[in-house]
């Protein structure tokens, strides 16, 4: 089975401003490395927790070193309360009766 390296950010938001964050979030250009990218929300758009998917945890590291982040960081700073932050490796796991075409 393909290994995946996965980085994963969890953000509690201030009230009302997911619309905010969600346009400072986004990295332009993408990040050499990245293959893709997910954001989940909470029903009350007070907490989004994003997941991408990485070539290597080199490249990711990279990524999170680099100016363009530091800057994307800034951005999302005034509407960010608490966040928590993680690198992984893993696969996807295989359900009796799901077919992968």
């Amino acid at each position: 089975m393909q290994e995946h390296y996965v980085w994963v950010t969890t953000r509690r938001l201030q009230p009302g401003t997911l619309e905010e964050f969600e346009r400072a979030w986004r990295p332009a250009p993408a990040p050499a490395g990245l293959h893709r990218a997910y954001a989940y929300w909470s029903e009350d758009g007070q907490e989004i927790t994003g997941v991408s998917f990485w070539d290597t945890q080199e490249s990711c590291d990279a990524w999170r070193a680099s100016d363009p982040e530091a800057q994307r960081r800034a951005a999302m700073a005034p509407y960010v309360v608490s966040e928590s932050e993680g690198f992984y490796r893993g696969r996807e796991l295989t359900l009796p009766g799901v077919g992968h075409e």
